[in-house]
């Protein structure tokens, strides 16, 4: 008698009422075909604030095979699905956002790829039909991430695919209260396999993506990633140095053969000094950025804290 594997989905969600039962109905469905195989839905919630979480206790008490994970608190787009992701049990674990941005109809090819051997199966959506121009400066910030990584980086890969447990083994024995999952496994995934799809409209809800998750996320990735901004520091303050210096001599000899017909002048002194000013604030924050996530890091907080489980 061939025992099954299983399958773990998790979905983290966040104010996503009018999403969550037509993901677990779509979800249901491709497992309803996939006979070979049983499944868990895991979904890890922020503490909503809509009917998110009465919808998911429905459709816990009626289905065994969903599961529950409640947080005291919204925990951030971060913490929150890397958590989730930790707590699956079955042979493999799909991540899956709430949203139906993440097609449920490519379940069948991650486990296809999986079972030729792949440790870790990645949805890359090479198309999208968001806004153009927010696809755009996602496209500009893979491609800045890659040119600047000191590790390998996956372009338009946001999270969605199937890890084997071996892989999430790895994780689980990483102690990082704030990681970067999209470097993580670029980084430590040895084995994977790629999946392109054309990302969805989200049909329901608004997104919960604002500039600061976006730009959390993307000071996030080259923090922990490169060195990059860190030594533009030290070769922008060179070059400025060098051209000052280069000024100051063109002034100097400027003046010394027009003695009585040439004036410096206020206008270059101020702008030099607000030049010098802005330049220093920005390399400030760099640092800050750096120096932020060494505080995250010894701090030691945990991921989330849950106030409750279902089905577990």
């Amino acid at each position: 008698m061939n025992i099954k594997k299983k399958i773990s989905i998790v979905t983290p969600c966040y104010n996503e009422e009018g999403n969550v039962r037509e993901l677990y109905n779509q979800v249901k469905l491709q497992f309803e075909k996939l006979c070979d195989y049983t499944y868990e839905h895991i979904f890890i919630d922020n503490a909503s604030k809509d009917g998110t979480v009465s919808i998911l206790r429905e459709l816990a008490q009626n289905d065994k095979n969903v599961k529950l994970i409640l947080n005291i608190k919204n925990f951030g787009h971060i913490r929150s699905p890397y958590y989730g992701l930790l707590q699956a049990t079955g042979d493999a674990a799909i991540l899956m956002v709430a949203d139906l941005q993440d097609p449920p109809s490519l379940i069948p090819v991650f486990i296809k790829k999986w079972e030729e051997g792949h440790q870790i199966v990645l949805g890359v959506k090479n198309k999208s039909k968001e806004n153009p121009i927010m696809f755009s400066l996602r496209k500009i910030f893979y491609h800045l991430m890659a040119k600047s990584s000191s590790t390998e980086h996956i372009s338009n890969f946001t999270g969605f695919g199937l890890y084997d447990q071996s892989f999430l083994n790895i994780l689980r024995n990483i102690r990082d209260p704030y990681p970067y999952f999209r470097g993580m496994v670029a980084e430590l995934g040895a084995d994977y396999a790629t999946v392109t799809y054309t990302q969805p409209i989200r049909q329901n809800g608004k997104t919960k993506n604002n500039f600061y998750t976006l730009y959390d996320m993307a000071m996030l990735g080259f923090v922990n990633h490169s060195k990059l901004p860190l030594r533009m520091a030290s070769f922008l303050g060179f070059i400025v140095a060098f051209i000052s210096l280069l000024v100051g001599l063109v002034y100097l000899v400027y003046k010394l053969v027009y003695w009585d017909s040439f004036s410096v002048g206020m206008a270059p002194l101020i702008i030099g000094l607000f030049f010098f000013s802005s330049v220093q604030l920005l390399f400030v924050g760099v640092i800050g950025e750096y120096v932020g996530a060494i505080y995250t890091q010894v701090r030691k907080r945990p991921l989330v804290i849950e106030r409750e489980r279902v089905n577990f």
